[in-house]
């Protein structure tokens, strides 16, 4: 299987020492000239954490569209967009937007989203889910008209005084194609499922909300292989996709090492935890020499199965630093996994 490779940047900003990000301008100005570096070292994708009430990135749309109009290859996306915050309808005009302004290379993660800074965050944007209605529940009902708006479908009465029709009007503008680049972030095997169901690409990350005590890997490769049987016994006619998200962090520099040398052990060997008061089993740190990452990805049956693999970047170290972190992933690395650095004639 021919590997995809993107970044995945969370688009943190500290104004403390040793951070190249040290506001929000810099986090939105640094995440457009990344992009641009990855696009000429025939990465294949750029994406991007949202979250809320934090110095980190929040609104995608602007960004993605800024991007979209200084590259001309890359795709570019989100790695989640947590849907409890969105107005569904007018993110749709958004990604419609965003999608035309690219030619059509949005590749939108979405999701119920993890643990956010504000309690209750959701409801402060408005959305304030019934007494029945569970917070996964309230990010599917989004989604789910999020679709149906991106897919053309009546969503509001016509005037019939301004349109001479009593119809239901669509979302404009409507840009062909991207419901099948709708993305849905699962935590679970069953989540995964869930997602074939709906007819969404399966984007995994770090961790898992679950653990069984096989390794990560293993299981998140069963994820992946319920999802591909799922999208199967659905009869859906075109063919999914799929990504994993790794920490790679390559030494080859003294650089490198005076960044990610001292990594403990802890960091590469998978862990477990709790998250959102569940158990979850987190993904390690691919630390070293380029031919003993090589030699892990290898053996890791996630990245085996997946045909995308977003590397999760140090943003606040700046582009220069990032751009080579990149650099090395796709000569040293990413050939051995699968992956041909794209062109501009690739599809």
């Amino acid at each position: 299987m021919k590997k995809k490779i993107g970044f995945l940047s969370f688009g943190h900003w500290q104004d403390v020492p040793g951070s190249q990000t040290r506001t929000a301008s810099d986090a939105l100005h640094q995440s457009i000239d990344l992009a641009v570096a990855a696009e000429e070292l025939g990465i294949d994708g750029a994406f991007f954490r949202v979250h809320h009430f934090a110095r980190q990135l929040a609104s995608p749309f602007p960004l993605l569209a800024a991007i979209g109009a200084r590259t001309s290859r890359i795709e570019i996306g989100t790695a989640v967009i947590d849907m409890r915050y969105e107005n569904p309808l007018y993110m749709a005009e958004d990604a419609a937007a965003a999608d035309l302004i690219s030619d059509g290379r949005l590749q939108l993660g979405v999701s119920r989203g993890s643990p956010e800074t504000a309690l209750r965050g959701s409801e402060s944007f408005g959305f304030v889910p019934p007494d029945e209605m569970t917070d996964a529940d309230l990010a599917r009902a989004h989604t789910e008209l999020f679709m149906a708006a991106i897919q053309e479908a009546g969503v509001a009465a016509a005037n019939p005084q301004m349109t001479g029709s009593t119809g239901a009007l669509s979302i404009q503008p409507q840009s062909p194609g991207l419901s099948d680049r709708i993305w849905w972030g699962a935590g679970t095997r069953k989540t995964a499922s869930w997602t074939a169901e709906q007819g969404l690409n399966l984007m995994s990350s770090t961790l898992l909300t679950e653990d069984t005590g096989v390794p990560f890997g293993d299981l998140q490769a069963e994820q992946i292989a319920l999802f591909r049987a799922a999208w199967a016994d659905a009869g859906w006619e075109r063919e999914p996709r799929v990504s994993v998200s790794r920490s790679i962090l390559p030494l080859t520099t003294d650089e490198d090492r005076a960044y990610f040398g001292g990594r403990g052990s802890a960091e590469q060997n998978d862990q477990v935890g709790y998250i959102d008061g569940s158990i979850a089993r987190f993904g390690k740190s691919y630390v070293g020499e380029p031919d003993a990452i090589v030699k892990d990805l290898l053996e890791d049956a996630a990245v085996r199965d997946a045909d995308t693999i977003l590397l999760t970047v140090p943003n606040q170290l700046g582009v220069d630093y990032n751009a080579h972190l990149l650099e090395t992933v796709a000569k040293h690395i990413a050939p051995a996994i699968g992956w041909e650095p794209a062109t501009r004639n690739d599809d």
